[in-house]
């Protein structure tokens, strides 16, 4: 039986690495192929960084000039309302949340600076290297299974995504059972997160239970996606996790969340029966957002 209620003593087994300790590749890959997850500290994202788009994104989705970015259905960038927003695979009701989808080649609001688009710059150099790390600690039995190296399968993907997201406070109105973002595996090869400024990330444990991931100020939060567990044969599991609704003060406050999903360019071969282009197209037809 699933439990629904985390509770703060569950031990999820996610590594909290150093990225200058000489052994964070290993460290790394060992929490990724345990629990789908790793957190990384000391890495070479500045935090100045993250609390500047925190803080400008936070007023641009106040404002009215979101709605100038309406998404496009099609190419799924731009702005998405809370009335847009995903319904995860399995899930009959739609997350409490609303976000914009930024590309290399997409649309961006005038309204912000160049900051996010610097940090989506850093996280996908990172994510190369951390893929490395994955590969590289990964048996040569599983990585003989791969179409490239890992690293290769990102290098000028348009496909790959920063979402920023916001998760505005709750009225007490939401629709029962709803959740800032319903329990949901990703897509992509690798996502990366840095530590939001309201805790709420959970992740589904092997004995059932909802478990907070560590999520100290200033680390980041990677996780698993489906298409790396499709081109390593299950090796790497995609693990189940979901936002869940804040309690008490933190009920009030807005959260904003700022992952970078690395995706493969559409055409790279995850496994016989897909390519990455395949697979994101069932995918996001499955959400409901295509």
């Amino acid at each position: 039986m699933t439990s629904t209620s985390p509770r703060d003593e569950v031990d999820t087994g996610v590594a909290a690495v150093s990225y200058k300790d000489p052994e964070a590749p290993r460290l790394f890959a060992e929490s990724l192929r345990r629990t789908g997850f790793g957190v990384l500290r000391d890495h070479p994202i500045p935090q100045e960084l993250i609390e500047t788009i925190h803080g400008e994104w936070l007023d641009f989705f106040k404002s009215d000039a979101k709605h100038a970015y309406a998404y496009d259905k099609e190419k799924q960038d731009g702005f998405f309302s809370t009335a847009v927003s995903e319904t995860a695979k399995g899930s009959t009701k739609k997350d409490t949340k609303e976000f914009f989808h930024c590309f290399p080649a997409g649309r961006y609001p005038a309204e912000v600076s160049d900051a996010a688009k610097r940090y989506y710059a850093a996280a996908s150099a990172l994510a190369a290297e951390l893929l490395s790390w994955v590969e590289m600690h990964t048996p040569s039995d599983i990585r003989a299974r791969l179409s490239m190296p890992l690293p290769d399968m990102i290098k000028d993907s348009p496909q790959t995504l920063l979402r920023i997201l916001h998760y505005p406070p709750l009225t007490g109105n939401e629709e029962d059972g709803a959740l800032r973002a319903a329990a949901h595996e990703d897509i992509n090869l690798l996502t990366v997160l840095p530590a939001s400024n309201e805790r709420g990330l959970q992740l589904l444990t092997e004995n059932g239970e909802w478990g907070y991931v560590p999520s100290d100020h200033g680390s980041l939060v990677i996780n698993i996606g489906d298409m790396l567990q499709e081109a390593t044969g299950g090796y790497y599991k995609s693990t189940t996790h979901r936002v869940a609704n804040p309690v008490g003060e933190s009920a009030r406050r807005s959260r904003v969340s700022l992952p970078v999903f690395l995706q493969p360019r559409s055409d790279v071969v995850l496994s016989e029966r897909y390519t990455a282009g395949s697979y994101l197209e069932e995918r996001l037809r499955e959400l409901g957002v295509k």
